[in-house]
């Protein structure tokens, strides 16, 4: 393809392809932290396992410990949307019903065994930790603009934070519990269901 001033090249990706080529980087990574642990993983063998250079790995994470991080993300937007949607006057876990059912919130089997993993791998937690510090001013804000707040107003901030604490709490105490093939895929989700309708039902008198 020709471009501008003669020059000829692929087009560039769109956001869409770089999330994707992201997330695919992400699932290598989880698969190869578990199967061969963290420290005989490299960023080659990442690549490899998509089909991309070394490279490209890097391009788009900083270590090999960050490529889980799209995982540990995913489902952050969903719930500030939620937040903002919550009806005043309605319980804080009916607000949340609809999203049990998907794997935009609802971490999957793999995802559980790197958290079992960020018990011993220090770098993968502070992956893990990162990823809710950041995830707490998107709900801080989502529930500010629910309660009519100002941005700079402290409430929202704490809620946000107990509302954080709680969903990590939740998805890690599944997660830690549930090692092994004991329970199917349908059972461990429904248990981590459960889980996260306790943690909301624990928070919700302080964000009513």
């Amino acid at each position: 393809m020709t471009q501008a001033g003669g020059r000829t090249g692929r087009p560039p990706l769109t956001e869409e392809r770089k999330a994707a080529i992201r997330m695919e980087i992400a699932r290598a990574a989880v698969d190869l932290f578990i199967a061969q642990g963290v420290a005989a993983t490299t960023g080659e063998q990442i690549g490899q396992a998509v089909g991309v250079s070394a490279r490209t790995v890097w391009r788009y994470f900083p270590t090999k410990e960050s490529c889980v991080r799209p995982l540990f993300s995913t489902g952050i937007e969903t719930i500030a949307t939620t937040l903002r949607q919550w009806r005043p006057g309605r319980p804080l876990q009916e607000a949340f019903d609809h999203l049990w059912t998907t794997e935009a919130v609802l971490p999957g089997p793999d995802v559980g065994a790197l958290l079992r993993l960020t018990r011993t791998e220090p770098g993968l937690r502070a992956v893990w930790l990162q990823t809710h510090d950041e995830a707490e001013p998107a709900f801080a804000s989502a529930l500010a603009e629910r309660a009519g707040l100002p941005a700079d107003d402290v409430r929202p901030a704490i809620w946000a934070a107990m509302l954080n604490a709680a969903l990590r709490a939740a998805v890690e105490h599944h997660a830690y519990r549930t090692a092994g093939p004991s329970a199917g895929p349908a059972a461990a989700r429904a248990d981590l269901a459960a889980t996260l309708r306790t943690a909301l039902a624990v928070v919700e008198a302080g964000l009513g």
